[in-house]
């Protein structure tokens, strides 16, 4: 190899050794983040607050529809006690009403099931939502390149949830 090409190598190699050095210094000033949204969902004092307000919205009619399921359990096991005794015209007649009040029954299960789901996405995606503000926040005033949710594995030194828990509690109060 000629002197020429040695040097132009040397500075090929040379700009590639600082290039990957300044790559190596901007990785370790990489700031990322992680949060539980199932921890944040779970712990956090506004989502506690909206499944206690679920909980008084909808007691009264799973406590109803408890009672109908009983009333309706111990109409089948009295028909099942009076079967023997009963004519075959009114154990007909006591049948069909007992399928007609479980039709009922599943119906108002099923409603009630929809009706209770369709409230909790709606809590839930509210205290998603100020979650999600409050990570925005926390982004913007850390300086951070990378909040993660959802991840397989994430090490407890890049875990932010609790300081977002605890500045979402911070609001509830502040509320």
């Amino acid at each position: 190899m000629n002197s020429s090409r040695l040097k132009s190598l040397h500075l090929v190699l040379a700009a590639a050794t600082l290039a990957f050095a300044a790559l190596g210094v901007q990785a370790q000033e990489l700031k990322i983040g992680y949060v539980s949204l199932d921890k944040v969902l779970r712990d956090a004092v506004p989502a506690k607050a909206a499944q206690t307000k679920l909980e008084a919205e909808f007691s009264k009619r799973e406590k109803d529809l408890n009672e109908f399921g009983t009333r309706l359990k111990a109409a089948g096991d009295k028909l099942e006690k009076d079967q023997p005794t009963l004519a075959e015209s009114e154990k007909t007649r006591r049948q069909r009403d007992l399928i007609d009040q479980d039709r009922e029954f599943q119906r108002k299960r099923r409603e009630f099931q929809e009706d209770l789901n369709q409230r909790k996405n709606e809590e839930l995606a509210s205290v998603v939502e100020r979650a999600n503000k409050v990570i925005k926040q926390i982004y913007e005033t850390d300086k951070y390149d990378l909040i993660l949710q959802d991840v397989v594995f994430a090490s407890p030194r890049i875990d932010i949830t609790d300081k977002v828990i605890k500045a979402l509690n911070a609001q509830q109060g502040g509320k």
